[in-house]
């Protein structure tokens, strides 16, 4: 149930390497690649390529019941890898040209991305299990149960010291919003609690902060189940909003960029 930002940075990872390679190829020509070109035309189907990835892939995975091949949240990484990069490549290949229906296939890449980042959000929101299967509230309340009972086995035989400090920094500062606004102020919430641990650590000797890190893990742990707990029917709602706008867009990229790769291949190659 924790989260990462492997998919970001490995995302950002691939744009820099494209980019660098844009780049030499710009100096080596002194003029921007054109789209019909070697390069600027491997970009598109390359783009083009990851685009489909990125609309079929997860899809099917998600949907289909036979097909049990990698965790849910691997998927998950993967389609956010693609739908990033693959963008930004198509974005290359039009040499900062928008006619046209190159232009509004552009016009939306840029809307589905900037989707896809909100729906990232919201998507972690919502608590899942390893299998990427939503938690009910029960659920959640059997693992804060859990999430407890850790804690206090690990508290016993504790020095005062540090049962004194599990009760003050189990106090996280309330969220003043309510709905979506908590949900939207959680990573606030959670730099704000990050920033009072590491004050902490800093005024702990060695073998101390050993102890506060394990503390601030399981107080965080659960935390965050509480969190979800309470934001659980708000994320949902948003979930299902985001899917009622985000899956029509992706479906219309996808088809503009389809009749644009089918038509420039006609006037490009059937044409001459």
């Amino acid at each position: 149930m924790g989260r990462n930002n492997r998919e970001l940075w490995l995302s950002l990872l691939a744009i820099g390497l494209i980019t660098l390679m844009y780049l030499a190829v710009m100096f080596l020509n002194g003029e921007v690649p054109g789209a019909s070109d070697f390069f600027g035309h491997s970009l598109g189907v390359l783009g083009y390529l990851l685009m489909l990835a990125t609309e079929t892939l997860y899809s099917l995975r998600k949907r289909s019941r036979l097909a049990r091949w990698g965790k849910m949240s691997a998927w998950l990484q993967f389609h956010i890898f693609t739908g990033l990069v693959g963008p930004f490549m198509v974005l290359l290949h039009s040499a900062w040209k928008f006619n046209g229906l190159a232009g509004v296939t552009m016009l939306l890449t840029v809307v589905i991305v900037a989707s896809g980042f909100f729906g990232r959000y919201i998507y972690t929101a919502v608590p899942r299990s390893l299998d990427g299967v939503m938690l009910e509230a029960g659920e959640l309340e059997m693992e804060i149960h859990h999430a407890n009972a850790e804690l206090t086995r690990w508290l016993s035989g504790k020095p005062e010291s540090i049962r004194a400090l599990a009760i003050r920094m189990a106090s996280v500062p309330e969220v003043q919003a309510s709905g979506v606004g908590a949900l939207l102020r959680r990573s606030f919430v959670d730099m704000a609690d990050r920033l009072r641990w590491k004050s902490v650590r800093m005024k702990m000797d060695p073998a101390g902060r050993e102890q506060v890190r394990h503390l601030e893990k399981l107080l965080q742990r659960r935390a965050a189940l509480q969190r979800q707990l309470s934001n659980l029917a708000v994320a949902r709602r948003l979930l299902g909003l985001w899917h009622t706008i985000h899956i029509p867009i992706g479906l219309s990229l996808f088809v503009a960029a389809f009749i644009h790769a089918v038509a420039a291949f006609y006037y490009a190659t059937l044409l001459r």
